[in-house]
């Protein structure tokens, strides 16, 4: 695969794919909300194949655009230049964070259906999004590797989901198809495929206080594809939306 990857949004997520995408060799268009100037140090530290660049221009830039921001800023993401591309969406669904969504509380879409009506012209795949960002980084392996982990996607249109299980394999994860982004639900915060899976069980001497520290530094355990499988198939859909408290993450 030789693409351009857009990024709208940075951070911890996008961040860490930009990352593995200049490690297997791809090239990578940063964007954010502060603009340009503010990826500087990032830019400098991914090299000559990473550039900093608005939203809309990495939207225009990128063979595959990656879309990590919080969900509830879905609305700011620049349609018109992402017509007709392949869209990666990692959002969660936050209330605390991203504001109550009606049509989401009442399991009437999932927060990747209401990201593919804003961006109508696009082709939306779901992945990336059910993994703690260090887990990210730090479980990523060679095609192949006996301990690589895998990730479910999901979306509607199936040759972009095929694009993005290549992309995902050159980045170092295998992918399970969990069916459309009406079944993405199935991966969402508080599912048994989301986080627990790749960072384990917190060890009964990390007090509460520091749990989350633990989480963001433990370096993971690998989830073969057998087990996202399982893990998603026999999911109960519950409440959307997922939260903050350390009680949700353990």
């Amino acid at each position: 695969m030789s693409k351009t990857l857009g990024f709208i949004g940075s951070g911890n997520v996008g961040g860490i794919l930009a990352r593995l995408a200049v490690a297997a060799g791809l090239d990578v268009v940063l964007s954010n909300s502060r603009g340009p100037e503010s990826l500087a140090d990032l830019v400098a530290e991914l090299g000559p194949h990473a550039r900093a660049a608005t939203p809309a221009e990495a939207a225009e830039a990128g063979d595959l655009v990656v879309v990590s921001i919080p969900l509830g800023a879905y609305e700011k993401i620049p349609a018109e230049p992402l017509a007709g591309k392949i869209v990666i969406d990692t959002l969660n669904y936050y209330p605390e964070r991203d504001g109550r969504i009606a049509e989401l509380d009442a399991n009437e879409l999932t927060s990747s259906e209401l990201v593919q009506r804003h961006l109508a012209d696009s082709r939306v795949v779901k992945a990336a999004s059910n993994i703690v960002s260090s887990q990210l980084l730090s479980l990523a392996r060679p095609s192949g590797a006996p301990d690589r982990s895998a990730m479910p996607i999901a979306g509607d249109d199936a040759a972009a989901k095929a694009e993005v299980v290549e992309l995902l394999d050159i980045l170092g994860y295998d992918a399970v198809d969990i069916g459309t982004l009406a079944d993405s639900w199935r991966s969402e915060p508080g599912t048994p495929v989301y986080g627990k899976p790749y960072y384990g069980e917190v060890p009964k001497d990390v007090s509460l206080d520091k749990t989350m520290e633990w989480i963001f530094q433990t370096p993971g355990v690998p989830v073969p594809a057998d087990r996202v499988r399982e893990l998603t198939a026999t999911v109960v859909r519950g409440s959307a939306g997922g939260s903050f408290s350390v009680d949700a993450w353990t």
